[in-house]
């Protein structure tokens, strides 16, 4: 077994244990403090990651770390009742950000510990600093995943939290309907002219810059 594969299947390990359980308990703590204790009734306002494991969205997981440039997949969605929260509409997108947030975060904590690893010359093994390379890449890359502004992902919410009333109840149904398949035709379809999908568009002009830039590479 290569270190590169090695490297990643570390990172999983830390992704299912660690950032998945992360991502999903910000939207439970944003949702708490905004005034709907669901999650916390449900057991989900835990770092516990039994509690955010979905099998499908982890699998999704390992299978695009392993195989593609990049990883994407979920864990166990937050149960939140948006008619509980404060702000109404914004305090749904607050929630709905918390979680990509969170793993921007823990990206730049990742970048971070690489760029002091490269200005104080430290000598490591080189498969820690591939296993911190693509912690950073697949923070970003799930940060970007759930921002897209299609429902059931966190985007959508946001998405609806900043049109005007008017338009988001015209068109929160039709998307909220038809969702799943947009969704996957952007994922599997090649409908970018070259043959490439849409997905791995957005994928390309967002995220290796963004790599680039917490990584100084």
């Amino acid at each position: 077994m290569s270190s590169d594969t090695i490297a990643k299947l570390i990172v999983l390990a830390i992704m299912l244990l660690v950032a998945f359980p992360v991502h999903e308990f910000s939207h439970a703590l944003a949702a708490y403090r905004l005034g709907d204790g669901t999650a916390k009734l449900f057991g989900r306002l835990t770092l516990n990651p039994i509690a955010h494991f979905d099998p499908l969205g982890g699998t999704l997981l390992a299978v695009s770390m392993l195989f593609s440039g990049f990883g994407f997949g979920w864990a166990k969605p937050t149960p939140v009742n948006p008619m509980n929260l404060r702000g109404g509409r914004q305090g749904e997108a607050l929630v709905a950000v918390a979680g990509p947030l969170s793993n921007f975060i823990m990206a730049c904590a990742g970048a971070l510990v690489f760029r002091l690893l490269g200005l104080f010359d430290v000598a490591v093994p080189g498969l820690f600093v591939d296993v911190i390379y693509y912690f950073v890449l697949i923070n970003l890359s799930l940060m970007l995943f759930n921002l897209v502004p299609v429902p059931p992902l966190d985007g959508s919410k946001v998405l609806f939290g900043l049109l005007p009333p008017r338009v988001a109840w015209r068109w929160r149904p039709v998307l909220e309907q038809y969702g799943g398949v947009i969704l996957m035709i952007a994922i599997f379809l090649p409908v970018v002219p070259g043959g490439g999908t849409l997905f791995g568009w957005v994928f390309r002009l967002l995220l290796g810059p963004l790599l680039s830039l917490l990584l100084g590479l």
